[in-house]
Formats: C-alpha cells, structure tokens, sequence
C-alpha cells in the first residue's frame, strides 16, 4: 500500500555504474535505545518463525538476509510533494518499536531510497543500531508525478490498474515493470556489494511489492500488496529469495 505520486530523479553513480555512496547519520532527535535485543526467532506481532533471522553473529553459521521495510504511516499534506512527506507521530513511534526488536539486531547495513519518509525511517533504525544510512534514488517508489495528489478513493482505482495492467503506465505513471526492473537492480547492486551480516533495505510499499513478485516469480499482483504502511519481508543472502512475505513492523497504532 502506497500513498500519493512522487517524482524520480536519476541516480547518481560512480564510475563503472555503481551507486553513489552518501553517508547518512541519524539525527540524534530520531536515535533510540542503542542496546541490542538478545537473539530471538520470532519478529513483532506474527507468528512466523523465521530461523532466527536477523539475529546472527560473525562465523555463527546463520545465513544472512535482506530485510525490506516499507516505510510506516505519513502525515499527508496535499501542498508538499509525496516525496518530501513525513512520518507522523504513529509512523515514529511504529518505527521506534521495531528498531528495537530482536528481528534487527543482525543489520550490519541500511540503505534506503532518497525520500524523507524513508530517510526518517532507516535514521531511527540506524540511530538504534549505531549505524549509517546508505542512500539510492533507485529505490524510491514508483513515479507517479504525472497525477500528482489524488483523493484516497480515486489513488486506490487508480493504483489496482497500475497493478493490474503491469506493462501499461496508468494516467502516466511509471509502469510497474519498469519500477519493478529498476529497484531489482538496486537491490542487486546493494547486495553485492555487502559483507556480512542482516542488510536492511528502508523503502517503500509499491517497489516493495514489486520486487517481492520478481523475487519469488510470482506475477504482479495487488493482492500481494502489503496490507498497510509499515510492513517488511525477508530473503536470504546472497539469493535474494524471499523466505516470509509482508509482516507489520509493530501493532498498528
């Protein structure tokens, strides 16, 4: 689930096409509690058991893996653009509650995409772990500048067609494919470059959604959707295959 249009700049890249590397640092405001939580199988709120992912030391012969978290909930403001909104007090203290939780205490890396929801996310994450933030605009959501703010009623028909139709650009957005083939990349490109350790990707719904579906060749459907802001699914390292689907970063305030 995803709200309103945002616009996509391109990246920027050094030399042989690898993304540009911008430091990050939290803003102490946003930093939680710095211990770590002791190892533990099951993530907030679900009852998935999930091989104490996220949990693993150096040499502890736990397999790595990718977590992708989707923003949590926005303070929606028509008059800003999408990709400089906010999180709302909910989304913080959502975000908070999950930076604590035993499910993160492997991340060894968090990057995200370049919009402030995203950013003020992975920064509390980061604040919490004692790590940077590595920033892509190729992980940004899907452009949906063409249409710029819809009402609720209108963006959810029009985002069931941009699934729906996923080799169309629906009123000028950016096709699903095309969002889908661009974040893979991304992805791909942040993952091979890791060392060791949980890697944390900070993004958002749509792109999330998109590459879950590339990832585990299902077909682009809305129905694999995350059900609300705020969720995060969970692949292996190196393969990048999705070992849960979407689950609530924390109960929903």
């Amino acid at each position: 689930m995803f709200p309103s249009a945002c616009g996509r700049r391109r990246q920027s890249r050094r030399p042989g096409g690898r993304e540009a590397l911008r430091p990050h640092r939290p803003r102490p405001s946003e930093n939680a509690p710095s211990e770590l939580l002791q190892k533990d199988c099951r993530p907030p709120e679900s009852g998935h058991r999930l091989g104490c992912v996220g949990s693993q030391s150096a040499g502890s012969g736990v397999m790595p893996t990718l977590l992708f978290i989707s923003h949590p909930e926005v303070v929606v403001d028509p008059a800003t653009p999408v990709e400089r909104w906010s999180l709302s007090p909910a989304g913080v203290e959502r975000m908070r509650a999950f930076s604590q939780s035993p499910v993160v205490s492997g991340v060894r890396s968090i990057w995200c995409s370049t919009e402030t929801k995203a950013i003020e996310a992975a920064d509390i994450l980061a604040g919490a772990l004692g790590l940077g933030v590595g920033l892509s605009q190729d992980l940004g959501e899907n452009d949906r500048s063409a249409t710029g703010f819809l009402p609720p009623d209108e963006f959810e028909s029009v985002a069931d067609a941009f699934f729906a139709s996923p080799a169309d650009s629906v009123r000028g957005w950016e096709r699903a494919v095309d969002a889908q083939a661009r974040v893979r990349r991304a992805v791909a490109r942040i993952a091979n470059d890791h060392e060791e350790g949980d890697l944390a990707i900070v993004a958002h719904g749509a792109v999330g959604t998109l590459l879950f579906c590339a990832l585990s060749d299902t077909p682009i459907a809305r129905s694999v959707d995350q059900p609300f802001q705020g969720h995060f699914w969970i692949a292996s390292l190196p393969s990048l295959e999705p070992v849960e689907g979407w689950m609530p970063i924390a109960p929903r305030i």
